[in-house]
Formats: structure tokens, C-alpha cells, sequence
């Protein structure tokens, strides 16, 4: 993977020669030329990566998602900040069937670069609470999950959110005895 300033001297590129072809009366060509370097300023701040493994997620081919991430050998000098919370937040959601440990990891990473989506965001943090959850922190799990339920602006994960927060319920009620092991017990010391 090649560094993330070469796309920008592409463009540079192209816009000089947009303009050459300007000067030179050819304004069709100059306008051509001006729309082919805004596919490299695009690519700039989105990836194209990053953009096929999102395709590959949406039809649950998580392989071939990781295929196309595995592409970016470095990605600090391939991506700018915020795709770097997306290449993070796509390895989170890709391991966390696998390893709870190295999602969280991931998904933690990703909220300190930054994504630009707020239901991302919602979502790492959701996945962040259940995965907080299982490792017995209520208190941060809770807190993320509040922060998750302010983020979800457009109630997208609002099933996921009550599904959660139910489970969170019933792991905080006391185990009900009624007895019947202690009678037990002492009738048999008798």
C-alpha cells in the first residue's frame, strides 16, 4: 500500500494539466481533467479499501472484508485519521466473534481516532458494553451503553440497546433460594 500523499500529488497533477489544457483552449479536456482529479481527493479521505470491505460486510462476507483490509499493510501512512478509526472499527467487528480481547482492542482504538458516523460510533460503544459486560464491569458497560443510547440519533440500534440493557437486568437479580437445600441438609443430620 502506497503512502496516502501520493493521491494528493496525483491530483496536483492533474489539476496543473487541467489547467495547461485551459490555457490552451481546450476547456472540454480542462474540465474533464478538473473531474478526474476529484476521484483522487475522494479516495484521499475515503479509502477505496475501506470502501470495498464495508460492500463486502453489508453482504456478510466477512473474508472477503478482511481481504480488502489486509491490503493496507500500514495504515498509518496509507489512511488520514478517521479512516484509520474505520479500518480499526472493521478488524473490531470482523475478530469480536473470535477474540473478545483483541475487539475490544480494536473498538477502542477506533472511538480514539474518531469516526465520523454517529451510528458507528453508537455501535463500537454498544459492542464496547457488551463486551465490558461479559468481562463482569457493569459500571463502564453501563456508562457505555447510555453514551451509545445519546449516539443513536436515528434509533438504529435501539433493539440492540434494549436487548442489552434487559440482559443487563437479569444479571443484576439476586439468585432466589427457597430453602429446599438447607432442609435437606439438616434433616439429614438427624
Amino acid at each position: 500500500m502506497y503512502n496516502k500523499v501520493f493521491k494528493l500529488i496525483i491530483a496536483g497533477l492533474i489539476i496543473a494539466y487541467a489547467i495547461y489544457q485551459f490555457t490552451e483552449g481546450f476547456i472540454g479536456n480542462g474540465i474533464m481533467y478538473l473531474l478526474l482529479s476529484t476521484i483522487f481527493i475522494f479516495l484521499y479521505f475515503k479509502n477505496e479499501f475501506i470502501l470495498l470491505a464495508f460492500l463486502r460486510l453489508r453482504k456478510q462476507d466477512f473474508a472477503g472484508a478482511k481481504k480488502w483490509l489486509n491490503k493496507i499493510k500500514n495504515p498509518e501512512t496509507a489512511l488520514v485519521k478517521k479512516q484509520q478509526g474505520y479500518f480499526n472499527y472493521l478488524h473490531g467487528i470482523m475478530v469480536s466473534q473470535e477474540n473478545m480481547n483483541e475487539a475490544e482492542r480494536y473498538f477502542k482504538k477506533a472511538i480514539d481516532l474518531g469516526l465520523s458516523m454517529d451510528h458507528d460510533l453508537a455501535m463500537a460503544k454498544l459492542n464496547l458494553a457488551g463486551i465490558a459486560f461479559s468481562k463482569r464491569r457493569k459500571n463502564e458497560a453501563q456508562k457505555l451503553l447510555s453514551e451509545a443510547q445519546k449516539l443513536d440519533k436515528r434509533n438504529m440500534l435501539t433493539d440492540q440497546i434494549k436487548m442489552m440493557k434487559d440482559n443487563m437486568k437479569k444479571a443484576q437479580m439476586p439468585n432466589q433460594h427457597f430453602g429446599g437445600h438447607k432442609q435437606q441438609r439438616a434433616g439429614k443430620r438427624r
